[in-house]
């Protein structure tokens, strides 16, 4: 099953006896809150929330949003309706770079029917699909719903990497930098105290998978410019970001075209902690 559905699809099911849980994450590095603007218009029933509250834990040498604790992570799901037998939709503003977070942790921690909304609200939006604004829905109870099959979040199943396995990775195998391409070249700054790369990491920003209006691009043409970066069947893979979180976009994406890729949570913002990490500044692998 494809982990993206698009808006045709979300509505039919939303009508279906069956409907999925649907969250909406939308948030920007510069603000304003998310839950300002999901209240300016959201899907109907859809629950908010917060990146830095909700889905990573404690900003520090872990990284600016290190993985929430797990218990953390399963009671804000059960909060927000989240159970293992029903189907989840996940959405941000358009391109999914946020969405993928709550893709990736939900699958990481043992749900097996997780997609993103392919172009997000803004898609949403513009196909005339009922809007509903004020506050979004309000979370569940903490006890979470009564149901034989409660999201617990007591597995870990998807590939994680630290520091020294990205440095590997970035030597024997593929190394993927999900940043925009200023970032990655140390050309800018705006977040973290250090500008640069993981050396032998290759840029890949969300971009690249995207046509112009945040759409995901046809599995062929995706294969196509992954395979420009060595990616592609049998090849080991990783994903890195600023702080964890645009990386699940590329795990995801790479996720659609068959191909299984490590998340390295920490990312640049845990790299730099350690002073004696070598930084790179140009584009050249190795």
């Amino acid at each position: 099953m494809s982990p993206f559905i698009d808006v045709e699809g979300l509505r039919a099911e939303l009508a279906s006896d069956r409907p999925p849980v649907v969250l909406d994450v939308r948030w920007s590095l510069t603000g304003p809150p998310g839950s300002t603007v999901v209240a300016a218009g959201h899907v109907p029933g859809a629950v908010c929330l917060d990146l830095d509250l909700d889905l990573a834990g404690p900003p520090g040498a872990a990284g600016r949003h290190p993985l929430p604790h797990p218990d953390r992570f399963a009671t804000v799901m059960r909060r927000a309706g989240v159970t293992l037998d029903r189907p989840v939709v996940v959405m941000d503003g358009a391109d999914g770079t946020v969405a993928a977070r709550v893709w990736w942790l939900l699958r990481h921690h043992g749900h097996d029917d997780v997609r993103v909304l392919d172009g997000g609200y803004a898609a949403w939006a513009a196909s005339g699909a009922e809007i509903a604004t004020g506050e979004a829905a309000a979370p569940h109870d903490a006890a979470g719903p009564s149901t034989e099959h409660p999201f617990l979040a007591d597995v870990a199943r998807c590939a994680v990497l630290d520091a020294d396995g990205a440095a590997r990775l970035a030597r024997d195998g593929v190394l993927l930098d999900a940043r925009a391409p200023a970032r990655y070249a140390g050309e800018v700054e705006p977040v973290d105290l250090v500008a640069g790369h993981i050396p032998g990491a290759l840029n890949a920003p969300p971009s690249m998978a995207h046509d112009a209006t945040g759409r995901i691009l046809g599995r062929d043409e995706l294969l196509r410019r992954y395979a420009d970066l060595a990616v592609g069947p049998g090849a080991e893979v990783g994903a890195y970001c600023g702080s964890g979180v645009t990386a699940a976009h590329t795990v995801l994406v790479l996720h659609s075209i068959g191909i299984e890729a490590a998340l390295y949570p920490g990312s640049w913002s845990e790299w730099i902690a350690d002073p004696t990490r070598p930084v790179a500044t140009t584009a050249r692998r190795g």
